[in-house]
């Protein structure tokens, strides 16, 4: 008795894909961590839970920097950084209403500090505490290192499909540490992320298509020097 159409037809559930499918579970999760870190850019978009604060992502990143907005506490934020250079820019509400001393912080002011820095890119200092906490969302490599890991034993799971292309999904501790969606048309690229402990949800799409990345110009920006503004 057949008891599949697959079955009964001979049918080759992995025909016309990438073939990773067919792989273990460490071997699948290897060739897409090869190939995440191997591509020239990705978009990455969804949101990721830290340090008890939820972040709203949209960033395209590269090798050489990244660009996009995030979004915490109700106020968005853009940022660009181009090699070590690091620019922010946000409305007179965010500079306005910021708290210097929390933690997902960058700078508060008066009203009318905050005026002449709304709409600008204000270049933020490399000495300046913020620098590396939000530079982290602009670094390809080392972000994804951190968001790829799938944590406990890693097994092989269902096929699906993300936005249309078929995938192999990939759980850490029978989904607990966390579940990736594989592609299994082309390069295995990761294309879909469920983090640990409902520290967020990740679309990760784009991959290898290149972007622009250029520094504001100096009617956009604004340079506070040694330190981003305070009061």
């Amino acid at each position: 008795m057949c008891l599949g159409l697959a079955a009964c037809s001979g049918e080759d559930p992995d025909a016309g894909t990438n073939g990773v499918a067919k792989l273990t579970a460490p071997k699948i999760q290897s060739r897409t961590v090869k190939a995440a870190q191997g591509a020239g850019a990705v978009h990455l978009s969804g949101t990721v839970v830290s340090s008890g604060h939820s972040y709203k992502i949209d960033m395209r990143l590269k090798d050489e920097g990244g660009t996009g907005s995030v979004t915490t506490g109700g106020r968005t934020f853009q940022l660009l950084r181009v090699k070590e250079h690091l620019f922010l820019k946000a409305d007179a509400d965010f500079w306005t209403h910021q708290d210097s001393k929390g933690s997902d912080s960058t700078a508060h002011g008066d009203t009318a500090a905050a005026d002449k820095l709304d709409g600008k890119y204000v270049k933020v200092p490399q000495g300046d505490p913020a620098y590396k906490r939000l530079s982290g969302f602009t670094v390809k490599g080392a972000l994804l290192d951190g968001l790829l890991t799938l944590h406990g034993k890693v097994e092989k799971g269902d096929r699906g499909s993300s936005d249309g292309v078929r995938t192999v999904e990939l759980t850490g501790d029978k989904g607990a540490g966390g579940t990736l969606d594989v592609s299994l048309e082309g390069t295995p690229y990761p294309l879909r992320l469920e983090r640990a402990g409902g520290a967020g949800t990740l679309q990760l799409t784009d991959w290898g298509k290149d972007f622009t990345l250029s520094e504001p110009g100096k009617s956009e920006m604004v340079d506070y020097g040694a330190q981003l503004p305070t009061s």
